[in-house]
């Protein structure tokens, strides 16, 4: 019985900045494809390899095992996510500018990136204690970066939120969620979905 096809993998340029090496991009992109279809824990290191057209030992070239490729995928996401954030921030003195940039643009990149997004957010439970806790570092730091904005807000008065831990975790469990159930015949588009959880984060947090 001859081996299946390699899935046909598309690279965006923006996908993966900081890795280098095509090969590398590849395997992660095959992973997030073989992580989507069957799982994690389902997907073996020869499903990822033959997704790319490789041999299973071309894969331990670029990572020692399949939880490495995940924790790759998890921490450039995270990291991804923590400078759309500062970029946002960044952008602008006013707080409710500050966090309509913040959901605008957290939302159309968990709607835009969706199948990569839910692996980021959803498929955490596969990697080692110590990947999980780069990956849960970088998670508090953009928790953290809301829940300032935020507060600058409450101190301007400018919101009313009363607990400003939860209200930053319902603004980037908006986001977050969107992963779960975005496809590529959803609708509206990520921008303009972007812009609607903005309106409702304000109206959320003048209330």
């Amino acid at each position: 019985m001859s081996a299946a096809p390699p899935v046909r993998l598309r690279l965006p340029a923006d996908l993966w900045p900081d890795v280098t090496s095509d090969a590398a991009r590849r395997l992660m992109m095959a992973a997030i494809e073989s992580f989507a279809r069957k799982g994690y824990h389902a997907t073996t290191t020869r499903d990822i390899a033959t997704a790319a057209g490789m041999s299973p030992a071309a894969l331990y070239v670029h990572f020692p095992s399949k939880a490495a490729v995940l924790f790759a995928i998890a921490r450039s996401g995270h990291e991804q996510a923590l400078e759309l954030v500062r970029g946002a921030i960044a952008a602008s003195d006013d707080p409710e500018q500050r966090i309509r940039r913040i959901v605008e643009e957290f939302t159309a990149w968990h709607a835009r990136r969706h199948r990569i997004a839910r692996i980021v957010q959803y498929e955490l439970h596969g990697l080692d204690a110590g990947d999980f806790d780069v990956v849960r570092r970088l998670r508090r730091q953009t928790d953290q970066l809301v829940r300032d904005v935020i507060a600058d807000g409450v101190a301007a008065g400018r919101f009313q939120a009363t607990d400003v831990p939860t209200a930053a975790r319902a603004v980037l469990s908006l986001g977050i969620d969107v992963a779960r159930w975005y496809t590529e015949r959803a609708q509206p588009s990520p921008d303009e979905l972007g812009r609607q959880y903005a309106d409702l984060v304000l109206r959320m947090l003048r209330a």
